[in-house]
């Protein structure tokens, strides 16, 4: 077992405790009580308040040299909450469907147009796929980055045109509008090979998608007639649980 602080880079967490420091200081302050704060010299604290300023972490009055967090340090806080929030209300499903299905279930947010998967509950199966939790995947690799786009935006194949790292567009595309009108996404060997994922779209109250539950489970146990009658449907009808608890309501015109 490693030592705590092993591998700790001190540039790194004076930074953060620099962060902290403002997040806690109700009066915005100077380098020089934050150098004193931290018993770092004024130079080292200046170029790391600098470093943070760059990255919208910390802002600076330029009149009187004081420092505060920045706006960017907000919206990682919120994103952190929000990523908190969705886990602890989807865990339930997510666990009543591993349950029931016996196979690992995901929940995953698109970010950066990668495919983050943040949280998982396994199966007791004993030949299971890899942990997947905290990876990302470029989302046109696998069914949670296909149905989470397909769904979220009815221009984004419009735009979709201008990429370069989809091999065949017009196959994407038709691929997309398929998934658009199931509601799903099923694909084989697109998170690696032997491995199949099924998932499923998650609206809130106004109907944006959110994020995805995904299935993740190897090949040989997912035949079509598994997939038809149990897998999907559950799935399907685990993601409405998901939603109405976000507030979505489906409108039947």
């Amino acid at each position: 077992m490693r030592e705590k602080g092993q591998y700790s880079v001190q540039a790194v967490v004076k930074a953060i405790e620099l962060l902290e420091a403002l997040a806690q200081d109700v009066d915005s302050p100077t380098v020089p009580v934050l150098a004193n704060k931290l018993s770092l010299s004024r130079n080292k604290t200046f170029r790391l308040l600098a470093t943070l300023e760059e990255k919208g972490l910390v802002e600076r009055n330029e009149d009187n040299g004081t420092f505060q967090l920045g706006v960017q340090s907000f919206e990682m806080a919120q994103n952190i909450l929000k990523c908190a929030n969705l886990i602890k209300m989807a865990h339930p499903v997510m666990e009543e469907l591993a349950r029931k299905l016996d196979e690992a279930v995901y929940i995953t947010v698109i970010n950066n147009d990668e495919v983050l998967f943040l949280d998982m509950v396994d199966s007791l199966q004993q030949v299971k796929a890899v942990d997947m939790v905290g990876k990302r995947f470029p989302f046109f690799s696998n069914a949670a980055g296909k149905v989470i786009k397909s769904l979220s935006s009815t221009d984004f194949l419009s735009r979709g045109k201008r990429r370069r790292d989809i091999p065949d567009m017009e196959a994407f595309e038709k691929e997309l509008q398929e998934i658009r009108k199931r509601g799903f996404a099923v694909d084989f060997n697109g998170l690696g090979e032997g491995l199949c994922a099924v998932a499923v779209a998650i609206r809130d109250y106004a109907g944006k998608v959110v994020c995805s539950l995904t299935l993740l489970a190897p090949s040989f146990r997912m035949l079509q007639d598994r997939l038809d009658k149990e897998v999907i449907p559950s799935m399907l009808e685990g993601a409405e649980v998901l939603s109405t608890k976000f507030g979505y309501t489906r409108s039947y015109a």
